[in-house]
């Protein structure tokens, strides 16, 4: 029976060690509920570090932390102290924290804690390879673990894996500063499905694989190696009943059985019939923005004096990373901020800021829910923000008013919200008033929306459409006539091309035999290549053909001296050995001199691109412009090229971030069906990465093994994912 097994950096289970006796309790947090049900179907499991570090724990611990995680259903994985301070403490929270909210000012780049970063993802992959079986499924989750999909990738191929980023992905400007950006990106493709909390932050991440990675993006949608992955945004939810029905019980308790802060905080609502309570709650984090919203409530207090004594704002933050400088300074400064404005404003019956520096138990946050008549959730970044929805799901008489910064993720969904940005303090004031003003019907009117929404989009229904969404990526390869070509398939081609007496290879150069390069000289065949190909030219019976659409001169500069087959042109030339070269189609190149200015003006007006003038054909590349400006100016060259063109034989050819422009006699396919005429071939075999090798494709007979490089629509049999793999291969036939 297949599993799911879900990873995170911590288990959803606090492990203490107090005198030396272990004790394990589930974890309360959106995570933990969210994945409770996938959690206890079947036979799955979650993988994560227990929370004690390997020094603190006997042999004897150990084996009992084992035995009683394995009972929950859990697998921990062994972290040191040195792991959690250059991992976690590390490269985790001052690197990627800091950058990808945007905190450019606290992000260090230290390669020791890099290193670090690496070995814990590997010590995480360890753990998920000892457990995963073929045909099962991992969700790895949250920017701790962005390496582990391709290290899981690259010894499961036959898993499906999900990924979901709980922080924001940040803009392309921004993670273009990071100096490992595209190991990064790179391990986190190893997922067939990467989710994010909004379309922003999946807009900024593809805008970084276009432009780091330069991969093809198809709306959302990745060509990476020989696999689509899929990305797409899934906004995590809360599990509302609960909130929803502990506030209803809140609301019936009677006098006696309220927390003693319920009875503080009822005795400020009888201090005034107009007394109100405005609630901000956060992890005191650098991105929530807690001084700015103190600044913003005294620049209230001043603009609208007639709300003093009568609006209370009371501020839980709830201590987070003490030990690091950077919070200790926003811990100071919040302190000096709560002290200064409490000793301005205060008078004998009134405290303007109640401060609670401490985490409180649920039933205390019930309290605060259900008895602020605001919330006032203003960070200058979060990934979502699930407090916003706790609070309005309390609102058991759809009643209250939820302030939300604009750079929330929760911002996206929750429109009924009055949505402002944080860093304007005259706009924060202003809706502070109106909030404090607002009639109960429009009240009411807005809570019930986002209600509704969030009672229908719980954090169970979040899971469950994203492992739907993953699930329907098994069948990605239905839309493909080829197969994948994996170690058994690779092993059986082998054996047929020994045995056959007659072999035709058709190997096509660029991003088959070697990789793309942004400018094609620098595509010169290396060493390795080199001895390759000799090593297959020297076996009996083997006709090897490389079939490009380089220019004559170039392959012979490249292969000067060597008998292969060389045809050149996109098969206007045809090289043998011990024989001339021989023209195979005979055509003209005075259209270039008309064509040539055009190309010209595109690079003028496009950076980065280039004119590649062959003896018949011109070639406009793209590779070193922006992405998505290649890809606009592209489609417009393709456009005025087409009305030049017509019906002077020629044909337009768009190839991997390249255009050319040619004769439309000219092809591969022709040039391999003469080639098919020469002789009586027991085994013919074909590879190119290109829509222009689809000609080759076609032309040869059924019996053909034909071979696409990379994960695209083809009419070949078979895909195979990159050159190191064709290599591969073609080393396997040279092997006795």
């Amino acid at each position: 029976m297949n599993k799911t097994i879900i990873v995170s950096n911590r288990l959803p289970l606090q492990v203490k060690l107090e005198d030396s006796k272990l004790e394990i309790k589930p974890s309360i947090g959106g995570l933990a509920t969210g994945m409770k049900s996938v959690h206890a179907e079947g036979n799955g499991i979650w993988i994560g570090w227990s929370g004690l570090t390997e020094e603190e724990l006997t042999p004897k611990l150990k084996k009992e932390i084992k035995k009683e995680v394995t009972k929950e259903k859990c697998v921990t994985v062994p972290l040191t102290t040195e792991d959690i301070d250059n991992f976690y403490l590390g490269f985790s929270n001052k690197t990627l924290w800091p950058l990808f909210h945007y905190f450019m000012e606290y992000t260090s780049f230290e390669s020791s804690e890099w290193e670090s970063y690496k070995e814990v993802n590997q010590k995480f992959a360890d753990a998920v390879l000892e457990n995963v079986n073929d045909g099962d499924t991992v969700w790895v989750h949250d920017y701790q673990l962005l390496l582990l999909p391709k290290l899981i990738r690259d010894k499961k191929p036959n898993i499906s894996i999900g990924f979901f980023l709980h922080i924001p992905f940040p803009s392309f400007e921004i993670f273009r500063t990071f100096p490992w950006r595209e190991e990064l990106l790179e391990g986190m493709l190893g997922a067939d499905l990467i989710g994010f909390h909004t379309y922003d932050y999946e807009r900024h991440f593809l805008s970084s694989i276009k432009r780091i990675l330069r991969l093809d993006v198809n709306f959302n949608n990745i060509d990476y190696l020989d696999r689509t992955v899929k990305v797409d945004s899934f906004p995590m939810g809360i599990d509302y009943d609960k909130f929803y029905k502990a506030a209803l019980a809140n609301n019936s308790q009677l006098k006696k059985e309220r927390t003693e802060l319920q009875r503080r905080l009822d005795e400020h609502i009888k201090s005034a019939s107009d007394a109100k309570i405005i609630l901000s709650i956060d992890r005191l984090d650098y991105t929530k923005g807690i001084p700015n919203r103190l600044k913003a409530f005294e620049y209230f207090l001043n603009k609208y004096p007639q709300f003093k004594e009568k609006v209370r704002l009371i501020l839980l933050a709830v201590p987070s990373r003490s030990n690091v400088p950077q919070y200790q300074k926003l811990k100071r400064d919040t302190d000096e901020l709560v002290g200064r404005i409490n000793g301005e404003f205060s008078t004998v019956s009134w405290t303007p800021i109640w401060y609670f520096y401490r985490s409180m138990p649920f039933e205390n946050l019930i309290d605060l829910y259900t008895t602020s008549d605001i919330a006032l959730i203003t960070p200058v970044r979060d990934g979502m923000n699930l407090v916003a929805k706790e609070y309005v799901a309390t609102r058991t008489n759809q009643d209250g008013v939820l302030i939300l910064s604009e750079m929330t993720g929760a911002s996206k969904e929750m429109n009924e919200a009055l949505l402002i940005n944080p860093n304007n303090f005259d706009q924060l004031a202003d809706t502070i008033k109106q909030a404090i003003e607002m009639p109960l019907e429009e009240q009411q009117n807005r809570i019930k929306i986002l209600q509704q929404r969030l009672e229908r989009y719980s954090v169970e229904k979040w899971a469950e459409e994203f492992l739907k969404a993953l699930d329907s990526t098994k069948n990605k390869e239905d839309i493909f006539i080829s197969k994948r070509l994996d170690k058994s398939l690779k092993k059986d081609i082998s054996k047929t091309f020994k045995k056959a007496k007659k072999k035709l290879l058709l190997l096509d150069f660029d991003g088959t035999l070697v990789g793309f390069k942004d400018n094609p000289k620098d595509c010169k065949p290396d060493t390795e290549l080199l001895n390759l190909l000799d090593k297959l030219h020297a076996i009996e019976g083997v006709k090897l053909v490389i079939i490009s659409g380089r220019d004559r001169e170039t392959f012979e500069e490249w292969f000067a001296g060597k008998d292969y087959t060389l045809v050149t042109d996109h098969g206007v030339w045809l090289k043998e050995k011990d024989k001339d070269w021989m023209m195979l189609e005979h055509l003209k190149n005075d259209w270039m001199e008309n064509i040539l200015p055009v190309l010209e003006t595109f690079v003028d007006r496009t950076p980065g691109t280039f004119v590649e003038k062959k003896k018949y054909s011109l070639a406009w590349h793209y590779r070193k412009t922006d992405p998505e400006l290649g890809q606009v100016r592209s489609i417009e060259l393709n456009t005025v090229l087409n009305s030049l063109i017509e019906n002077h034989g020629l044909t337009v050819l768009k190839g991997n971030k390249v255009t050319e422009i040619k004769s439309s006699n000219v092809n591969k396919g022709r040039a391999a069906s003469r080639l098919l005429t020469q002789e009586e071939y027991d085994f013919m075999f074909a590879i190119g990465d290109d829509w222009t090798d689809e000609y080759m494709f076609e032309e040869l007979p059924e019996t053909a093994c034909t071979v696409k490089v990379g994960f695209k629509k083809t009419s070949a049999k078979y895909h195979i994912k990159n050159t190191d793999e064709v290599r591969e291969l073609l080393n396997m036939f040279t092997k006795s």
